[in-house]
């Protein structure tokens, strides 16, 4: 599993960042770094020519907080050419330079001289935006917990079971801490699902300001179980929330420091913010049922997350309800081909199951154990998390130990 799919990459704070290239391949690659939904917030310009067109460009005016340097120069010359950048370099501007020389003794003389980071060409330009974030992460903060946004592709998809089972799985199979944010304002149904009735959830969270903290979050989190929490939605027709696209943003952040996986329950609907909300995370769910107007649906929503995030992992498809009597569906193949993606997991249609466990507050893991409705939601959550379900690990080494102590006491 390569590091950008195990760690989630924190996103760029609002800064300025001026990059100076010597060849346009490599112009083209921080082009589409600085594209990528992390540095959504700064404010970057990649220009040509090498670090003399950076000098040039600030001896008369201020630095910007980072400036990335491609050089081939020889080790003398480059060091030279830093050293006179020093002096005309703002206290707290940071500088990262790019070279072709894999020398660790000139990576020990750049960072003896202050420079923040030196990568050699070539690169991925995911491994680019880790460097930077990396820059601008605390020392101590705590590990960034992986954002999952779970959305149906029209109402009535089962969205938001597939969320609520995937959040329990992830919990129980990793034993791992999983927050479930409720987004559907209006409708939402975490509350119902985990038979819980919380006076206070997101809409006091939002309504905080700059009073949002972490302590605050978490008196407004419910907790289900040991590991697993709910921060709910009102679900009010009788109050107006108008949310602008930034407003999740401070929420979010300090969710990412709560808890290993956060999983956003998003409404069915395209309000303004969703957009947002669902092409920052780290990794999307899209939810349908085998019908037309959900593969058309599904089809609008995959060609906006590929074009929103270039750099990011394909949506995952959850199709759910198959095998439903009676009624006439598009065969998960042709689903599958006409989105450029498999489904990671089919969900047979099963009312008496799934009835009855919304109906019981429970999960389906919870209401059937391990039968193969439950299997695949653990199979989902091991996708999704990339990870193995501790609980099997755990089994997988105690199953052959009890059949050797069953074939003793039978002879």
């Amino acid at each position: 599993m390569n590091d950008f799919f195990s760690k989630p990459i924190a996103s760029i704070p609002r800064i300025s960042l001026q990059a100076f290239c010597e060849q346009a391949s490599t112009r083209e690659l921080l082009e589409q770094a600085l594209a990528d939904r992390r540095f959504g917030r700064a404010q970057a310009r990649v220009n040509s020519g090498g670090i003399s067109m950076a000098l040039e460009a600030f001896r008369n005016a201020p630095t910007p907080n980072l400036i990335v340097i491609e050089s081939f120069a020889e080790r003398d010359v480059l060091l030279s050419q830093l050293d006179a950048l020093a002096e005309i370099c703002d206290a707290e501007t940071k500088v990262v330079v790019i070279g072709r020389v894999n020398d660790i003794i000139l990576y020990r003389e750049l960072i003896a001289r202050g420079v923040s980071e030196y990568m050699v060409h070539p690169f991925e330009t995911t491994h680019f935006v880790r460097i930077i974030s990396e820059l601008y992460t605390k020392p101590g903060q705590k590990l960034i917990g992986r954002m999952i946004a779970v959305s149906g592709v029209k109402g009535g998809v089962g969205a938001s079971t597939v969320a609520h089972n995937l959040a329990w799985a992830l919990s129980q199979s990793l034993d791992q801490p999983a927050i479930i944010v409720d987004m559907d304002f209006a409708f939402g149904t975490a509350g119902l699902d985990f038979n819980q009735d919380p006076p206070q959830g997101i809409a006091d969270a939002l309504a905080a300001g700059e009073r949002l903290d972490v302590a605050l979050v978490e008196r407004l989190l419910t907790r289900c179980d040991a590991r697993l929490s709910i921060l709910c939605a009102p679900a009010m027709l009788d109050r107006k929330f108008d949310i602008a696209e930034q407003d999740f943003e401070p929420l979010l952040h300090i969710l990412r420091g709560c808890a290993p996986y956060i999983i956003l329950d998003l409404p069915h609907g395209w309000p303004g913010w969703k957009s947002n909300v669902l092409a920052s995370a780290d990794e999307a769910v899209i939810v349908a049922s085998p019908d037309l107007a959900a593969l058309r649906n599904a089809k609008s929503m995959f060609d906006f997350l590929r074009n929103a995030r270039p750099n990011d992992l394909v949506p995952k498809l959850v199709l759910n309800g198959i095998g439903l009597p009676k009624r006439p569906e598009i065969p998960s193949s042709d689903f599958a081909k006409a989105l450029g993606a498999d489904p990671v997991c089919i969900i047979p249609h099963d009312a008496k199951t799934f009835g009855t466990a919304a109906n019981n507050g429970q999960m389906i893991g919870e209401l059937t154990g391990a039968d193969k409705t439950a299997q695949i939601f653990f199979e989902l959550a091991r996708k999704i998390s990339g990870r193995m379900d501790q609980r099997g690990n755990s089994a997988g080494l105690i199953m052959p130990l009890v059949s050797k102590l069953r074939n003793v006491f039978a002879s």
